[in-house]
C-alpha cells in the first residue's frame, strides 16, 4: 500500500513538474498573513502528526461542532444586526423581518447610546439615530420592542461601554410587558476589553469597567439563567485589520479574563460558564474561516478544563457569526452579494450557532429593505436549498483543513501565553499591546490591497470603467434627534424627580464599594425612568471618562513598498515641496463625533507618515470645534476627517465653518469613509477639497492631496 502511495505521490510530482515548465514545487507555496505555511498539495500523510484523532461533534474537544447533532437536529439562529433611527422605525424593520423568515433578533444602537449619552447632549448632534437606534429611557426600550413578546423571542443585542443602562432598561421593559427576566433570552454582549482595542465604544477606565462586566455576569447568573450575560467579540478585531490567529487569540485570551474575573467574585465557574457566548467575524478567506471556528472550540476546552468545571457544557464555545463589514465594497457593490454568500457558508461549515449576514449596501450606509431581504434570503437558501444541513461537520477529514485547525491552534496558543505572561487580558490592554499588533496588521493588508497583492475584484483588479449608483437608507439626523429629546423631556417631566435623583445617587455611591451590584442599581434607577445618560453619569461621577493615548505605527506601510518606484516617486515629491515650502506637508487625521471605528483614520497617518508628511492625529470623539481649534494650533495644511457612522454631512460643514470663522479658510479638508457617491457634491458645496471612500489606494490619494496643497500654496 506505502508503496502505492508513493508510486502516485510521484506520478503527481512528474505530472506537476510537466505543468509548471521549469518552476518548482515551491514557488507553489505560500504564506498567509498569519505566518502559516500553505502547500499546493495535502494528503493523508499531513495528519499523521496531528492530535485530532477520532474527534467527534458534541464531545471534547468539540472541534467537529458545539453540539452532537449541529444542524441536522436545530438550524442556526438567523439574525440580523439593525436598528436606525427611532424606536417606532426600528420596531416596524424589527416586525417585517421576523414576517419573513427572520428568528432572533439582534439590535444595533446608535453611537450616542453606545457611548452613555442621552440625545440632548451637545456632543452627539450628528450621532442621534444614524448608526443605529437611539434609546435613552426605558419608554425608547419598550417602543422597539412593541408587539414582540420578549419571553419568546431571542434578543442580541451589541452593547458595551453603556451596558449597565441599556440592559436594564430591556429587563423593565420585559417587566412592564408582563415577562419575567427568568423567561428572557438572548445576549448582552457586555465584552469591554475589545473596546479599548479597537471599537473605543468605552465609558470608564479599564478597571472600573471589568468591576461592571463581573456585576452583569453575577446578576444574570443568579436571575436570568436562559440570557448570556456576556459575548465575547472577535468581529470588530477582525474588521480593525486582525489576522485570524491574532482574532481567535485575543478573543479567547479575553474570555480567559472575564472568566478570571467571575471566579475572583467567588462565583462558580458551571454557574455562568454555559451562558457566556463568542462572536466571531467570518472574512473571505474561506478555509481559514472555517479552521479559525474549530480553532476556538479546540482551544476554549482547553482553557475552561483548568478551572475545573462538572459540567460538559462549561467548556463548550458556543458563538455568533457574521459577514465582515470590511470585505464589502463600494465599487461593483452587487459583488457584494456573493461575498456574503461565500462568508455566509464558511460560517455555516464552521459550526456556529446563529448568523447575521450583510447587506450589499453597507459599505457606504445602513441596509435597506431590499438589501437587507437579499441578505437574510442567503441564510434561508443556504439553509433550505444547498443539502448542507443534512450531514454534521461535512467539511470534516479535508487533509488541509485539519492541517489549518492545528496551525492556527498552535499559533494562537503561543499568543494566549504571551498574554499571560503580560498579567493577563487588562494588563496587556492598558499596555496597548494587542492594539499595536492589530494595527500593525491593518496596515500591512492595507499596503498588499493598494500595491495589488491581494486582490480586491473590481477594487484593485478587473474594475469597472463606469461606476454603478444604488439608492442608499438616508436618516434624517435632525428629525430623529428633535423626536428624541422631546420623548426625553415627557419622561423628565413625567417621573418622580426627587426619588429618581435619590437612586441614581444610591448608585453613584456604590460604584467604589463591593457590597452591591451595580446593574441592580441600575434596575432600580431605570424603574425610576432615570436616562441612559443619568445613569452612566452617576457613575462617571466617581469612575470619570476614559480618554485612550492616541498613538500610530511607523515603517509598517513604508516596508511593504521598498523599492517601488511609484511610491519612491512620490515620496520625492513630499521632499521637494518641503524645500519649496521649508517644512514638511501637515495633515491633521480627525474622528468627529462619537464614532470609534479608527482603522481607517490609523492606517491613513501611519500610511502619510511613512510617505513623508507630518502627521498629528486628533483624540477621538472631537466636536467640529475642537478639531478646528487643533488644526489652527498645529498649523496643518489639510485636516483629513475620517468617517464611518454617517454624521459627516452635518459635521464636517460645522468644521469648515469653524475654521472660516478663525481665519483659516486657508486650511485644506479632505474626508475619507464610508461615505456615498450621493453625498459627494454636498461636501463639495460646503468647501470639501476631495472625497475618498472605500478602496481608495491611499499613495494615490497622498500624490493628490499634495498636489491640492501645493496649488492652494501657489507653487
Amino acid at each position: 500500500m506505502s508503496e502505492i502511495k508513493a508510486t502516485n505521490e510521484q506520478r503527481w510530482l512528474d505530472a506537476l513538474e510537466r505543468e509548471l515548465k521549469g518552476k518548482s514545487l515551491e514557488d507553489l507555496n505560500l504564506k498567509t498573513p498569519e505566518g502559516i505555511p500553505v502547500k499546493p498539495l495535502y494528503t493523508a500523510s499531513d495528519l499523521k502528526n496531528l492530535q485530532i484523532g477520532d474527534s467527534m461533534p458534541g464531545v471534547r474537544p468539540f472541534m467537529r461542532g458545539a453540539h452532537a447533532s449541529m444542524y441536522t437536529n436545530r438550524l442556526w439562529t438567523v439574525r440580523q444586526y439593525a436598528g436606525f433611527s427611532t424606536a417606532e422605525e426600528s420596531n416596524l424593520f424589527f416586525r417585517n423581518n421576523l414576517a419573513a423568515g427572520q428568528t432572533g433578533l439582534s439590535v444595533a444602537f446608535d453611537l450616542a447610546t453606545h457611548r452613555g449619552y442621552d440625545s440632548d447632549h451637545s456632543r452627539v448632534e450628528g450621532d442621534v439615530g444614524k448608526a443605529g437606534v437611539a434609546i435613552d429611557s426605558v419608554e425608547d426600550m419598550k417602543i422597539l420592542f412593541d408587539g414582540i413578546p420578549l419571553n419568546k423571542m431571542s434578543v442580541s443585542m451589541t452593547m458595551n461601554g453603556a451596558v449597565l443602562p441599556i440592559l436594564a432598561n430591556f429587563i423593565v421593559a420585559a417587566e412592564e410587558q408582563g415577562v419575567k427576566k427568568e423567561e428572557l433570552s438572548g445576549t448582552i454582549q457586555n465584552d469591554i476589553l475589545k473596546e479599548f482595542m479597537v471599537r473605543n465604544t468605552y465609558i470608564y477606565p479599564p478597571e472600573p469597567s471589568m468591576r461592571i462586566v463581573a456585576d452583569v455576569i453575577e446578576y444574570t447568573a443568579k436571575y436570568m439563567p436562559r440570557f448570556n450575560s456576556i459575548s465575547i467579540s472577535g468581529y470588530h478585531m477582525h474588521e480593525a485589520g486582525a489576522t485570524a490567529v491574532e482574532e481567535l487569540a485575543f478573543t479567547l485570551a479575553d474570555g480567559l479574563e472575564y472568566v478570571r474575573s467571575a471566579v475572583n467574585r467567588g462565583l462558580n465557574i458551571d454557574d455562568f460558564a454555559p451562558r457566556l457566548s463568542f462572536f466571531f467575524a467570518i472574512g473571505m478567506n474561506f478555509f481559514m474561516e472555517i479552521a479559525k471556528l474549530r480553532a476556538a472550540r479546540i482551544l476554549w476546552a482547553e482553557l475552561m478544563e483548568k478551572f475545573n468545571p462538572k459540567e460538559k457544557r462549561s467548556l463548550v464555545l458556543r458563538t455568533h457569526c457574521q459577514t465582515s463589514g470590511v470585505s464589502l465594497t463600494e465599487q461593483e457593490p452587487h459583488n457584494n452579494v456573493i461575498r456574503t454568500t461565500i462568508e455566509a457558508l464558511a460560517g455555516v461549515f464552521g459550526g456556529t450557532q446563529s448568523l447575521h449576514t450583510n447587506g450589499l449596501d453597507e459599505a457606504v450606509s445602513l441596509p435597506t429593505p431590499f438589501s437587507a431581504r437579499i441578505a437574510r434570503n442567503t441564510q434561508l437558501i443556504i439553509a433550505e436549498e444547498t443539502g448542507v444541513t443534512n450531514v454534521v461537520d461535512p467539511l470534516g477529514g479535508s487533509f488541509y483543513l485539519e492541517s489549518l485547525t492545528a496551525s492556527l491552534v498552535e499559533e494562537a496558543r503561543k499568543l494566549i501565553n504571551e498574554i499571560d505572561e503580560l498579567g493577563g487580558m487588562t494588563k496587556a490592554v492598558m499596555h496597548g499591546v494587542p492594539k499595536q499588533r492589530i494595527e500593525k496588521s491593518a496596515a500591512e493588508k492595507q499596503a498588499r490591497i493598494d500595491k495589488g497583492e491581494e486582490v480586491i475584484v473590481g477594487v484593485n483588479k478587473y474594475r469597472n470603467e463606469s461606476e454603478e449608483e444604488i439608492d442608499i437608507l438616508e436618516v434624517d439626523n435632525s428629525a430623529v434627534r428633535a423626536q428624541q429629546i422631546k420623548r426625553l423631556k415627557a419622561v423628565r417631566r413625567s417621573r418622580d424627580e426627587k426619588f429618581c435623583k435619590k437612586v441614581l445617587q444610591e448608585l453613584t455611591n456604590a460604584a467604589n464599594k463591593d457590597d452591591h451590584n451595580l446593574l441592580e442599581l441600575s434596575i432600580e434607577a431605570s424603574r425610576a425612568r432615570a436616562t441612559v445618560g443619568e445613569i452612566s453619569e452617576a457613575l462617571e461621577q466617581k469612575y470619570t471618562r476614559y480618554r485612550a493615548e492616541v498613538k500610530s505605527i511607523k515603517g509598517v506601510y513604508s516596508a511593504a513598498y521598498e523599492g517601488d518606484e511609484v511610491f519612491t516617486n512620490i515620496q520625492k515629491d513630499v521632499e521637494e515641496f518641503a524645500e519649496l515650502a521649508g517644512r514638511r506637508p501637515r495633515i491633521l487625521v480627525v474622528k468627529l463625533g462619537q464614532d470609534g471605528h479608527d482603522r481607517g483614520a490609523k492606517t491613513i497617518a501611519t500610511a502619510f507618515a511613512d510617505i513623508g508628511f507630518d502627521v498629528d492625529i486628533g483624540p477621538l470623539f472631537q466636536t467640529p470645534e475642537e478639531a478646528a481649534k487643533d488644526a489652527i494650533e498645529n498649523d496643518v495644511h489639510v485636516i483629513g476627517v475620517s468617517s464611518q457612522a454617517a454624521g459627516h454631512k452635518l459635521l464636517v460643514p460645522k468644521l469648515i465653518k469653524e475654521l472660516n470663522k478663525n481665519g483659516s479658510e486657508n486650511i485644506i479638508v479632505v474626508c475619507g469613509g464610508v461615505i456615498p457617491k450621493q453625498d459627494y457634491n454636498y461636501l463639495f458645496k460646503k468647501g470639501v477639497s476631495a472625497v475618498y471612500g472605500p478602496g481608495t489606494n491611499i499613495p494615490k490619494a497622498a500624490s493628490e492631496i499634495i498636489d491640492v496643497i501645493k496649488d492652494r500654496s501657489h507653487f
